[in-house]
């Protein structure tokens, strides 16, 4: 049986109306069982409901009620899926969750590649594990955009790289989504060796030809981390590396731009900072398109600093003394923000700490990998008193504060007592807690990244 389990109830809801409570699953509306979130969007849009109930002590109700056509439930799930979310078929040779360390929580390695994860929240898939019967629900409740991980238009190539013989039928797969009527963001994990030159050429090439369907491709560079113990040999990207990519991709970038307006394609912010490249200007990013891939996350960070800092000048204040927790290759734009608030704000001093990631091994260099142990390190072995310290909000799990290695917020803070302790997440986040200390405090959403909503809020007109 399906089961949708509710754990939260927003108040002066519907769900809160009917009496739903913590623990309660829904099981039917109108007498269709409910496979996903997507099923009850779209069976609760009609106005006149039978709502099927399982409380927790086990007991069935009916309940049934009018209700608007919009009206939404006002009641958040467990899961997102009610039948078990889609495990990955594959064995990539990147595969960053083979990677992760032993004895990690179970949820760290369970690879998911379901497309209603990737409607619903963005999580890229490869579609090795898709049957007819998905592409046709893709196209009847207008599951669009989704998000695929292409990694390499070659199809001998990409079976190779995914140690799957489906793998190969990217093409034929692509040609199902369009047929659904669905648009897709794409990505590439970029190998050396692999799937780069003149295969990301032929790539960059094929998804071009299927616009206006595919509406961008993020080119991101493979992660390594000293657990891996896959055979097949790989190795990160070094700066005369990143700066070839950023060469090769820039041509068909400014061809873009030259014929449509906009960029298309985007390169991970790594390659910029391991060419000792800027980071390109906000208009390059077309509205971001993928910033939850990590396409743009620094220009977007920068343009919210800007923002808060407009028509703010110099202040005097008490004396304050701040560090701040970052990954090594983001450290050199927050210590030059740091500067720039030095300058504004008397009386303050700011420690940049890039923190080496031994947990995973140092290659890997961004803050949202970092686990609380290493910053526990990081800040002890850095001596002299300090009344604050940041750390980033993308080191957290999302709505809890916990870190990869379950390490929490409250083990950190109970380690330094004596001093306030907050997260960071935005730059406007960056520029308030660094010009405006005392009064900075970090209210982190405890909700879910998705929230049920009526299919109204989704499906085409």
């Amino acid at each position: 049986m399906y089961l949708g389990k509710i754990i939260r109830i927003q108040p002066e809801s519907l769900a809160e109306e009917l009496g739903l409570a913590v623990g309660d699953k829904v099981l039917e509306v109108n007498g269709q069982k409910l496979r996903d979130i997507i099923d009850l969007s779209f069976s609760f849009a009609d106005e006149e409901i039978d709502l099927l109930i399982e409380h927790e002590d086990g007991e069935q109700e009916m309940i049934s009620f009018d209700k608007e056509y919009d009206e939404e439930l006002g009641a958040e799930f467990e899961s997102a899926v009610f039948d078990g979310i889609r495990k990955c078929a594959n064995n990539c040779c990147f595969c960053f969750v083979n990677m992760t360390a032993p004895n990690m929580r179970e949820s760290l390695s369970v690879k998911d590649d379901d497309y209603r994860m990737s409607f619903l929240y963005g999580n890229f898939i490869t579609m090795t594990n898709m049957v007819e019967a998905d592409f046709r629900r893709i196209g009847q409740f207008h599951l669009s955009p989704l998000f695929v991980s292409v990694q390499t238009m070659n199809p001998a190539l990409r079976a190779e790289m995914l140690r799957c013989k489906r793998a190969a039928d990217i093409a034929g797969q692509l040609d199902r989504l369009e047929a659904a009527g669905a648009d897709y963001h794409t990505q590439v994990v970029l190998c050396p060796g692999l799937n780069d030159g003149e295969e990301l050429e032929r790539t960059v090439r094929e998804l071009a030809g299927r616009r206006p369907h595919v509406l961008s491709v993020a080119i991101v560079p493979v992660g390594i981390t000293k657990y891996r113990r896959d055979p097949v040999l790989l190795r990160r990207f070094d700066r005369q590396g990143a700066l070839e990519v950023i060469e090769q991709v820039g041509i068909w970038q400014e061809r873009f731009r030259r014929e449509t307006g906009t960029t298309f394609i985007y390169l991970g912010d790594e390659f910029y900072f391991l060419a000792g490249r800027e980071i390109p200007p906000v208009e390059k990013y077309d509205g971001f398109p993928q910033l939850d891939n990590g396409i743009g996350l620094t220009r977007n960070f920068l343009c919210d600093w800007e923002k808060e800092s407009l028509g703010k000048g110099r202040v005097r204040q008490q004396p304050v003394r701040l560090d701040v927790i970052s990954g090594t290759s983001v450290a050199p734009v927050l210590e030059e923000l740091a500067g720039r608030a030095m300058e504004q704000r008397e009386n303050l001093c700011i420690r940049v700490i890039p923190v080496p990631n031994r947990y995973f091994g140092e290659t890997v260099n961004v803050s949202g990998l970092l686990t609380g142990r290493d910053i526990l390190l990081a800040l002890r072995e850095k001596e002299g008193e300090r009344d604050g310290i940041l750390i980033p909000e993308s080191a957290l799990r999302a709505g809890e504060d916990v870190f990869l290695d379950d390490y929490s917020l409250e083990d950190l803070r109970e380690a330094f007592p004596e001093t306030r302790i907050e997260p960071v997440k935005s730059g406007s986040d960056y520029y308030r807690a660094l010009h405006d200390w005392r009064n900075y405090h970090k209210k982190r959403d405890t909700e879910a990244d998705y929230m049920w909503q009526s299919n109204a809020g989704y499906t085409k007109s």
